[in-house]
């Protein structure tokens, strides 16, 4: 059980007027419930609980009032709620036809912006209701014109443009299929993604920049092309040029598409299961999981996520993304609540951490979403307050996802950003396009630990017999199907072979997440990391963030990656500029682990790296740089070009690989 800290309660105001609030009058009111909900955030630990108990014991009744409190159009109604509780092959409102992109613009605040883009130059464009309507009419008759049809595939390789999302709702609006790919990946990792689902139009960037320069995409789209035999047309996007190359495909320009004015916009009738858009896992260990998701789950999940973070009409919203990462389309999920969406394309680490700062103060952000790497930099940067450099009055919330956020991750945002915001860390993933723990805007935040589980989430903690525990590490379980759940991995085979494998094979019949979970007394969550790098000693076991939040509070280092060979436990650590690992540094760090961890989790190697490999969704590359060091060859292992920095990979399995030779000789003698 976790020390209790706690750093925030939600005033009676906020609980009152938050989207969350309402809904449960509604259960009360119009569906004839009971349940209660207090002023005082600590009183709302037991309140909450019975609400959630309610939700997944009744998964059918809770998902029912979803649709109905957020009254969800269908051009035909639904004749089944749920078919079974059996996974995998549950379905969901079977029989209703609807349309994603319909239900977005059912809540348009005409006249009024919707999408704010900011360029990491600081060149700021923005698109009315208005404007967005006019522009995905236009794209949406376009693709009709050529020949796109219901099922057909729709790609992009693009950065956080706001032409994609454009792209995106029309290709929605006919029933086609959205893929997409964010400009920073390599072209090899865009092709293989892109082979797999067969696209036949691509929608590309021309360049973009990051961290001080520009990246011109010509010949990486070009690549795209020449390997992607299946693509007919490009669309070109002119973002940081003015130029249109030519490819071995017919080529046309975005304004020759997306400005015909007078155009309506219709939508293709969808059933609730049939697919929507295909996501890729991060692909660092193999074949990136293609997996597909409902017109009809994504809607209700997305406005059921909305609520959860109280993201409604009159909210500005960034969370710090790009199109590769599925947190692009939670962001776009925001329209769904009337909200403007805000992106900023470029390096958040840019000019010493503060460009999203300065976009939450000039936009006037209410909600501010970014990874806990993020926010553990913003704390290793000395100078930086965001609270006395920025006016960060309007910051109602600051998200926080990707990894787990260390409890000096919580502390300095208290300290440094602002004492009365809501800090709502989550946790979910590209498999269900959500999150399934995270905040509840009525009650407190304590530091280190995820609020709750969300309601509709049927998440257990499960030990190595598949028993339910409490105040424990276990493997993170959903037991009851939810609506986002993937309705199959794409080219997989009849039987669903790969789907079963990834989620069903530890548990038959549960979800099995992939993390290390430990649900405490007061419903809070704690996440410790991937279950598959865990580190257990002497039949003690840790998540790999108990470890970074000890080794990363000392000052001299400012990131690390711990991992186990054979009960050996090599610790990588990258310092501040200029400072090199003495013996006298490593005593330091180990006297430290030893005292908040125990002596069994002392490092026997500490490696200094100039810095430590990472997936393009900020995940530390934990499982392919272990399996490297036991003898896996790299191209089996890791997908290099499916990470944001490929060089530090290598650099890491040079700097340890003597290391890790000697464990194993030792073992084999």
């Amino acid at each position: 059980m976790p020390e209790e800290k706690l750093l925030w309660e939600p005033s009676p105001e906020f609980i009152k007027n938050s989207t969350m609030f309402n809904y449960v009058g509604y259960l009360n009111d119009v569906l004839g419930y009971d349940f209660e909900i207090s002023e005082n955030a600590l009183e709302n630990v037991k309140h909450y609980d019975e609400l959630w108990r309610w939700s997944v014991e009744n998964i059918e009744e809770f998902w029912e009032s979803i649709w109905q409190y957020f009254r969800v159009t269908a051009h035909t109604s639904y004749s089944t709620v749920l078919t079974t509780r059996e996974m995998p092959g549950a379905r969901w409102f079977v029989g209703a036809k609807l349309n994603y992109a319909e239900h977005i613009f059912m809540r348009a605040r005409w006249g009024e912006e919707a999408i704010v883009y900011v360029r990491e130059d600081g060149v700021r464009r923005s698109i009315t209701w208005n404007s967005l309507y006019r522009q995905v009419a236009s794209v949406s008759n376009w693709l009709k014109e050529i020949g796109i049809k219901k099922g057909d595939r729709v790609a992009a390789y693009v950065s956080s443009i706001p032409e994609a999302v454009v792209a995106l709702l029309a290709t929605a609006s006919i029933g086609a299929i959205w893929v997409a790919t964010g400009a920073e990946m390599a072209p090899r990792a865009v092709i293989e993604r892109f082979s797999l689902v067969e696209p036949k139009i691509l929608f590309a960037v021309d360049g973009y920049l990051y961290n001080g320069k520009e990246f011109r995409k010509t010949d990486d789209v070009s690549q795209v092309i020449k390997a992607v035999p299946s693509i007919e047309r490009v669309v070109w996007i002119n973002n940081l040029y003015e130029d249109i190359p030519r490819f071995e495909k017919p080529t046309c320009s975005w304004n020759e598409i997306a400005e015909k004015r007078g155009l309506k916009l219709s939508f293709e009738p969808m059933e609730f299961n049939e697919p929507l858009w295909v996501l890729f896992t991060s692909g660092t260990t193999g074949i990136p999981k293609p997996i597909t998701h409902g017109h009809g789950g994504i809607l209700l999940e997305a406005l059921k996520t909305n609520m959860h973070q109280d993201l409604k009409e009159g909210d500005n919203f960034l969370w710090y993304t790009t199109p590769s990462w599925m947190m692009w389309n939670y962001v776009v999920d925001g329209l769904l609540s009337s909200a403007k969406i805000v992106f900023y394309d470029g390096s958040p680490t840019y000019r010493k951490l503060t460009p999203l700062w300065e976009i939450a103060e000039k936009e006037k952000l209410t909600i501010l979403g970014v990874s806990a790497p993020f926010l553990h930099g913003c704390l290793k940067e000395s100078e930086l307050e965001p609270k006395s450099q920025f006016n960060l009055s309007k910051l109602k919330m600051i998200g926080s996802t990707a990894a787990p956020l260390s409890p000096a991750g919580f502390e300095w945002v208290y300290s440094k950003v602002k004492e009365d915001v809501w800090l709502n860390s989550l946790s979910g993933g590209t498999d269900l396009n959500t999150a399934i723990v995270g905040g509840c805007p009525f009650l407190p935040v304590w530091s280190g630990e995820i609020q709750c589980r969300w309601l509709g989430a049927k998440v257990e903690s499960y030990n190595e017999e598949g028993k339910p525990i409490r105040n424990e590490l276990g493997e993170l379980v959903i037991e009851l199907p939810m609506p986002s759940m993937p309705l199959y991995f794409w080219g997989d085979d009849p039987e669903m072979s790969w789907y079963k494998r990834s989620y069903f094979e530890m548990f038959p019949g549960k979800w099995r997440h992939g993390d290390w979970i430990m649900i405490t007394d007061r419903g809070t969550v704690v996440i410790t990391g991937r279950s598959d790098s865990s580190i257990k000693r002497r039949g003690v076991r840790m998540g790999t963030i108990d470890f970074y939040k000890v080794v990363e509070e000392l000052p001299e280092v400012q990131d690390s990656l711990v991992l186990e060979i054979r009960g050996y436990l090599i610790l990588f650590v990258a310092l501040k500029p200029g400072l090199q690992l003495t013996e006298e540094l490593k005593q330091k760090i180990n006297t430290k682990l030893r005292k908040e961890l125990g002596p069994y989790f002392i490092a026997d190697y500490i490696i200094q790296v100039p810095e430590i490999p990472m997936t393009l969704n900020y995940k530390k590359v934990e499982v392919p740089l272990k399996r490297v060091l036991m003898g896996q060859p790299i191209e089996k292992a890791v997908k290099l070009e499916s990470l944001q920095n490929p060089e530090a990979f290598k650099i890491a399995v040079e700097a340890a690989k003597p290391i890790a030779e000697e464990i194993m000789s030792k073992e084999e003698g």
